[in-house]
């Protein structure tokens, strides 16, 4: 056996967002998102889920919070829904809204729980989708006065922050591939959505800066890993145009001032142009206290003519793959960790999200999940490489505290730690659970 020790000083955390946990969609005073209205149309959502009632969390957070004690993470990071504190997505909070984080923030901390706040999980006001959603620059400045609502309500209790989660995937995903919500197929649509995604990023990170000089602030970018195929140069380059989509398009302009050329003219290839107006890159590109990074699959890729934007193909071989079909693929995370270090230097970072989707159900009041066990053991033995190569890694957040709505797949992909009970909403902790609170109890695990 060889013992994977940690540093005394990393911190542990669990993560949740707010649509796929809180529930209560229709209460005290929440107005639609974008994912109340995409979820509710036929055919865009497994099964037809939503998140109406999701996990309850709304009402039963302190039973959560309790299972966070027991745990024992130093951090919980959590996103505040935009449609529940500012219903009309601008201007006046909405009391009962801005009361349930309040109460949330005060139960975290009493209970020696450091809150992590993610501004903006993917839940847009549908008010604000009306009038063309983050494809008119002037949600930019509506984000700003929500960050800024924010940070005025919570700040003196919440030190560490987060703008945009995955802006890949709220602008490409989203506005593209057409997968999650809005559901747009049109790559203008999502170029702009991600350029002004950054923009509004730079805006709250500025904001930040004047009212909480003292706090971090930071963004969490999704990254997989592509390993060339062969070490054919057209292999190379072609897995690193796949990767640049979720890792340069996203980094480049916030740690270098601008965006990738080769990307830039692959878009416009295919009629997509980059928007750019002056100050832009100047907004975007302020210092920013840690990068959050959110890593779960990797693959092969290969060069393969006219295949998709970048001409990649995928290739995952026999590799394991967890219930949700992406493959298991830890050596990837170690590569991505230095990569972005080699890259952009010694950014601090925090794994902001890293977990597996295994379907387990409760038998005799357990759930045996030793596959996520092993998919645990498997990336943590991966961050520590990382460390050990000099990558300055912060923490490490579990991805998720419970099973929740798995936006398209719906409730029928489970990643928590803590199995959830979509009727009685029932929260039973996984052997998953268990380890990882004897592995950060301990500081240390063993392979």
């Amino acid at each position: 056996m060889t013992t994977i020790q940690f540093p005394e000083t990393l911190k542990w955390g669990a993560a949740t967002a707010s649509y796929q946990i809180e529930g209560a969609a229709n209460e005290d005073g929440r107005s639609p998102s974008i994912w109340d209205t995409f979820s509710h149309a036929p055919g865009n959502v497994k099964n037809g889920d939503h998140g109406d009632e999701a996990c309850n969390s709304y009402h039963l957070y302190k039973e959560d919070v309790q299972h966070l004690k027991k745990l024992g993470v130093d951090l919980y990071r959590f996103s505040i829904a935009w449609p529940r504190v500012m219903p009309e997505g601008r201007g006046k909070l909405n009391p009962k809204g801005v009361a349930y984080y309040q109460n949330l923030i005060d139960e975290l901390i009493e209970n020696g729980i450091e809150p992590m706040i993610t501004l903006y999980h993917w839940d847009l006001p549908q008010v604000l989708q009306d009038k063309g959603g983050w494809e008119n620059r002037d949600t930019i400045d509506a984000f700003n006065e929500y960050a800024v609502a924010m940070f005025k309500e919570f700040g003196d209790k919440v030190s560490k922050w987060i703008t945009i989660n995955e802006p890949w995937c709220a602008s490409f995903l989203s506005n593209y591939l057409g997968v999650h919500a809005p559901g747009k197929t049109d790559l203008q649509a999502g170029v702009d959505v991600a350029h002004h995604l950054m923009v509004a990023h730079g805006k709250a990170v500025q904001s930040f800066r004047e009212l909480l000089p003292d706090g971090e602030i930071g963004y969490a970018p999704n990254t997989g890993w592509l390993e060339p195929f062969s070490n054919k140069q057209e292999d190379i380059d072609a897995c690193k145009r796949g990767m640049m989509w979720q890792k340069e398009w996203f980094m480049d302009p916030v740690f270098k001032g601008s965006y990738p050329e080769k990307l830039i003219t692959i878009f416009e290839n295919h009629n997509a142009k980059l928007k750019l107006e002056d100050g832009d890159l100047e907004l975007i590109s302020q210092p920013i206290d840690f990068m959050g990074i959110n890593y779960y699959t990797g693959s092969l890729g290969r060069y393969k003519e006219g295949e998709g934007l970048f001409e990649v193909e995928e290739i995952p071989l026999d590799y394991r793959k967890t219930d949700i079909g992406w493959p298991i693929y830890a050596d990837g995370f170690y590569n991505v960790l230095t990569d972005l270090h080699e890259t952009y230097g010694d950014v601090p970072i925090y794994i902001t999200e890293n977990g597996a989707c295994y379907n387990h159900e409760v038998e005799d009041g357990r759930v045996h999940d030793q596959e996520r066990v092993d998919y645990l053991k498997q990336h943590l033995t991966s961050l520590h490489r990382a460390i050990e190569s000099g990558v300055p890694i912060k923490g490490y957040i579990v991805w998720s505290l419970l099973d929740n709505f798995e936006w398209a797949f719906g409730y029928e992909k489970r990643f928590g730690i803590i199995h959830v009970n979509y009727r009685t909403f029932e929260r039973t902790p996984k052997d998953s659970y268990y380890w990882y609170r004897q592995t950060i109890t301990n500081g240390w695990f063993e392979v």
